[in-house]
């Protein structure tokens, strides 16, 4: 059983608990991160989501992201999820900002990171990921343009493509 903190719309930590899969009482949030993953030659990480995943199975993702556990602040939960579904331990995260989801109830903090790994050291994370691809920043220009990002991303990322000139 997932546990998460809850949080009122302002990202205010309260005493509630909150269940995954379980209803989330009016007025309250869980709290979630994700992390683009640059590479210091200029390339992004796409993960392949596992084609079982009720939400856009089998896309690519320019991120790695999930909710944050019970206890966790945003910077334990994108170091924690990045290596979870990459296997890449980093511990310098830049913040690019919040984003509110009413509908979910989710308030979503968004990062980007730049590693220096072995670019096949990628470690895929059963029943998440199926497979990935470092995407040239040619590529991953067109990725953002292409309609094929899922949509929340493009979304959450828009300002950060935007201040790079990625968006067309």
């Amino acid at each position: 059983m997932e546990k998460w903190n809850a949080y009122t719309r302002d990202g205010q930590r309260t005493d509630e608990i909150l269940i995954r899969g379980e209803v989330i009482p009016k007025g309250l949030y869980f709290m979630a991160c994700g992390v683009l993953v640059r590479h210091v030659d200029g390339s992004f990480l796409c993960m392949k989501r596992a084609k079982e995943k009720i939400n856009f199975g089998g896309y690519f993702e320019a991120t790695a992201h999930g909710a944050a556990q019970l206890g966790e602040n945003k910077y334990e939960c994108v170091k924690r999820e990045l290596e979870e579904e990459t296997g890449i331990r980093c511990n310098e995260f830049k913040e690019l900002g919040t984003d509110i989801d009413d509908e979910s109830q989710c308030i979503f903090q968004g990062f980007v990171c730049t590693v220096d790994c072995d670019k096949n050291s990628i470690r895929l994370q059963e029943g998440e990921t199926e497979g990935y691809v470092w995407m040239s920043e040619e590529e991953f220009t067109d990725f953002v343009n292409s309609g094929e990002m899922i949509p929340m991303q493009y979304k959450r990322y828009y300002e950060y493509f935007k201040q790079l000139g990625y968006i067309r």
